[in-house]
Protein backbone atom coordinates (compact mmCIF):
# COMPACT_ATOMS: atom_id res chain seq x y z
CA UNK A 1 0.00 0.00 0.00
CA UNK A 2 2.60 2.20 1.01
CA UNK A 3 4.58 1.43 -2.11
CA UNK A 4 1.01 2.23 -4.33
CA UNK A 5 1.04 5.57 -2.60
CA UNK A 6 4.69 6.51 -3.86
CA UNK A 7 4.21 5.77 -6.87
CA UNK A 8 0.85 6.77 -7.84
CA UNK A 9 0.62 8.53 -11.01
CA UNK A 10 -0.22 12.39 -9.62
CA UNK A 11 -2.31 12.71 -13.16
CA UNK A 12 -4.13 9.38 -13.09
CA UNK A 13 -4.73 8.73 -9.64
CA UNK A 14 -6.19 5.49 -7.42
CA UNK A 15 -10.17 5.22 -7.53
CA UNK A 16 -10.85 6.91 -3.54
CA UNK A 17 -13.34 3.56 -2.87
CA UNK A 18 -10.15 1.38 -4.25
CA UNK A 19 -7.68 3.43 -1.69
CA UNK A 20 -10.47 3.26 1.11
CA UNK A 21 -10.54 -0.05 0.89
CA UNK A 22 -7.07 -1.23 0.84
CA UNK A 23 -6.96 0.74 4.07
CA UNK A 24 -9.39 -1.22 5.63
CA UNK A 25 -7.64 -4.72 4.88
CA UNK A 26 -4.45 -3.18 6.04
CA UNK A 27 -6.47 -1.98 8.81
CA UNK A 28 -8.38 -5.67 8.89
CA UNK A 29 -4.99 -7.71 8.92
CA UNK A 30 -3.55 -5.34 11.80
CA UNK A 31 -6.04 -6.04 14.23
CA UNK A 32 -5.89 -9.61 13.31
CA UNK A 33 -1.99 -10.19 14.27
CA UNK A 34 -2.70 -7.92 17.64
CA UNK A 35 -5.79 -10.18 18.32
CA UNK A 36 -3.87 -13.71 17.76
CA UNK A 37 -0.86 -12.01 19.89
CA UNK A 38 -3.24 -10.93 22.97
CA UNK A 39 -4.91 -14.82 22.19
CA UNK A 40 -1.19 -16.23 22.97
CA UNK A 41 -0.49 -14.21 25.97
CA UNK A 42 -4.57 -15.81 27.30
CA UNK A 43 -3.55 -19.22 26.22
CA UNK A 44 -0.02 -19.04 28.13
CA UNK A 45 -1.62 -17.33 31.14
CA UNK A 46 -4.32 -20.43 31.09
CA UNK A 47 -1.65 -22.81 31.05
CA UNK A 48 0.55 -21.49 34.61
CA UNK A 49 -2.92 -21.68 35.94
CA UNK A 50 -3.77 -25.02 35.15
CA UNK A 51 -0.39 -25.84 36.74
CA UNK A 52 -0.76 -24.17 39.66
CA UNK A 53 -3.93 -25.84 40.04
CA UNK A 54 -2.53 -29.07 39.24
CA UNK A 55 -0.13 -28.61 41.98
CA UNK A 56 -2.26 -29.91 44.68
CA UNK A 57 -2.24 -32.87 43.48
CA UNK A 58 1.37 -33.53 44.68
CA UNK A 59 1.73 -36.59 47.26
CA UNK A 60 -2.23 -37.25 46.56
CA UNK A 61 -3.72 -41.40 45.51
CA UNK A 62 -5.52 -40.32 41.79
CA UNK A 63 -7.07 -42.76 39.25
CA UNK A 64 -6.80 -42.33 35.71
CA UNK A 65 -7.78 -43.69 32.50
CA UNK A 66 -5.55 -46.43 31.72
CA UNK A 67 -4.71 -49.72 31.78
CA UNK A 68 -1.14 -49.14 32.36
CA UNK A 69 0.83 -48.16 35.96
CA UNK A 70 4.00 -47.80 36.57
CA UNK A 71 6.54 -49.73 39.08
CA UNK A 72 9.06 -47.84 40.98
CA UNK A 73 9.47 -47.01 44.51
CA UNK A 74 5.91 -48.12 45.29
CA UNK A 75 3.91 -51.75 43.53
CA UNK A 76 2.14 -51.12 40.28
CA UNK A 77 -1.41 -50.78 41.51
CA UNK A 78 -4.56 -50.71 39.43
CA UNK A 79 -9.14 -50.74 40.51
CA UNK A 80 -11.07 -52.97 38.15
CA UNK A 81 -15.05 -53.29 37.96
CA UNK A 82 -17.19 -55.29 36.10
CA UNK A 83 -20.93 -54.95 35.53
CA UNK A 84 -21.67 -58.76 36.18
CA UNK A 85 -20.41 -61.41 39.28
CA UNK A 86 -17.63 -62.43 38.63
CA UNK A 87 -17.10 -66.33 39.04
CA UNK A 88 -13.13 -66.51 38.10
CA UNK A 89 -10.36 -63.76 37.45
CA UNK A 90 -6.95 -64.31 36.28
CA UNK A 91 -4.48 -61.07 36.05
CA UNK A 92 -2.16 -60.69 33.12
CA UNK A 93 1.14 -58.32 34.10
CA UNK A 94 2.97 -57.11 30.61
CA UNK A 95 5.85 -55.24 30.29
CA UNK A 96 6.01 -52.24 27.72
CA UNK A 97 6.53 -54.06 24.94
CA UNK A 98 3.80 -56.21 25.60
CA UNK A 99 5.21 -59.91 26.83
CA UNK A 100 3.80 -61.22 29.71
CA UNK A 101 5.79 -61.14 32.90
CA UNK A 102 3.21 -61.90 35.82
CA UNK A 103 0.05 -63.76 35.53
CA UNK A 104 -1.93 -64.45 38.79
CA UNK A 105 -5.49 -65.81 39.77
CA UNK A 106 -7.16 -63.39 42.13
CA UNK A 107 -10.35 -63.72 44.00
CA UNK A 108 -13.56 -63.10 42.00
CA UNK A 109 -15.47 -60.04 42.98
CA UNK A 110 -17.44 -57.32 40.52
CA UNK A 111 -14.70 -54.35 41.57
CA UNK A 112 -10.92 -54.35 42.95
CA UNK A 113 -7.62 -53.53 43.98
CA UNK A 114 -4.79 -55.10 42.26
CA UNK A 115 -0.96 -54.14 43.49
CA UNK A 116 2.05 -55.85 41.59
CA UNK A 117 5.31 -55.45 43.81
CA UNK A 118 7.04 -56.73 40.67
CA UNK A 119 7.30 -60.08 41.12
CA UNK A 120 7.49 -61.95 37.91
CA UNK A 121 6.56 -65.26 37.02
CA UNK A 122 9.41 -66.81 37.65
CA UNK A 123 10.18 -65.58 40.76
CA UNK A 124 12.38 -62.65 39.55
CA UNK A 125 11.89 -58.92 40.18
CA UNK A 126 10.82 -57.14 37.03
CA UNK A 127 12.68 -53.73 36.16
CA UNK A 128 11.05 -50.34 37.36
CA UNK A 129 8.48 -49.11 34.20
CA UNK A 130 5.35 -49.22 32.78
CA UNK A 131 3.65 -52.26 32.78
CA UNK A 132 -0.07 -53.15 31.82
CA UNK A 133 -2.45 -55.04 33.45
CA UNK A 134 -5.33 -57.23 31.94
CA UNK A 135 -8.11 -59.04 33.41
CA UNK A 136 -9.91 -62.24 32.23
CA UNK A 137 -13.44 -62.67 34.31
CA UNK A 138 -15.95 -65.30 33.60
CA UNK A 139 -19.05 -65.84 34.84
CA UNK A 140 -20.31 -69.08 37.04
CA UNK A 141 -21.19 -70.58 33.27
CA UNK A 142 -17.52 -70.04 31.98
CA UNK A 143 -19.05 -66.80 29.61
CA UNK A 144 -16.14 -63.87 29.56
CA UNK A 145 -16.84 -60.60 31.16
CA UNK A 146 -15.44 -57.33 30.30
CA UNK A 147 -13.72 -55.81 32.41
CA UNK A 148 -12.52 -52.25 33.24
CA UNK A 149 -8.99 -51.22 34.42
CA UNK A 150 -7.63 -48.24 35.54
CA UNK A 151 -4.32 -46.92 36.82
CA UNK A 152 -3.66 -46.02 40.46
CA UNK A 153 -0.76 -44.23 42.33
CA UNK A 154 0.61 -41.29 43.83
CA UNK A 155 1.37 -37.93 42.23
CA UNK A 156 5.11 -37.45 42.66
CA UNK A 157 5.70 -34.24 40.08
CA UNK A 158 3.40 -31.98 37.70
CA UNK A 159 4.44 -30.41 34.59
CA UNK A 160 3.76 -28.63 31.35
CA UNK A 161 4.39 -31.02 28.27
CA UNK A 162 3.27 -29.50 24.87
CA UNK A 163 1.07 -27.52 26.64
CA UNK A 164 -0.61 -30.25 28.70
CA UNK A 165 -0.63 -30.13 32.21
CA UNK A 166 1.40 -33.81 32.81
CA UNK A 167 1.44 -35.57 36.06
CA UNK A 168 4.30 -37.91 37.46
CA UNK A 169 2.64 -41.13 38.63
CA UNK A 170 4.69 -43.65 40.21
CA UNK A 171 6.86 -42.45 37.16
CA UNK A 172 4.41 -42.81 34.60
CA UNK A 173 3.47 -39.66 32.45
CA UNK A 174 -0.12 -39.18 32.68
CA UNK A 175 -1.95 -36.37 31.58
CA UNK A 176 -4.23 -34.26 34.15
CA UNK A 177 -7.03 -34.90 31.45
CA UNK A 178 -7.10 -38.94 31.83
CA UNK A 179 -7.99 -38.21 35.59
CA UNK A 180 -10.88 -39.91 36.74
CA UNK A 181 -10.58 -39.40 41.07
CA UNK A 182 -8.16 -37.99 43.40
CA UNK A 183 -7.71 -39.44 46.75
CA UNK A 184 -7.42 -37.94 49.92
Amino acid sequence: LTIQMQNQDPLDPMDTSEYTQQLVQYSQVEQSIQQTQTLQQILTAMGSSDLVQASSLLGREVEFDSASSALGDAPAAWTWSSERNVASLTATVKDANGRVVATRELDPASSGLFEWDGTKSNGSAAAPGNYTLELAGADANGTSIDMTVHGIGTVSDVHMTDGTVTLNVNGAEVPASRLLRIGG
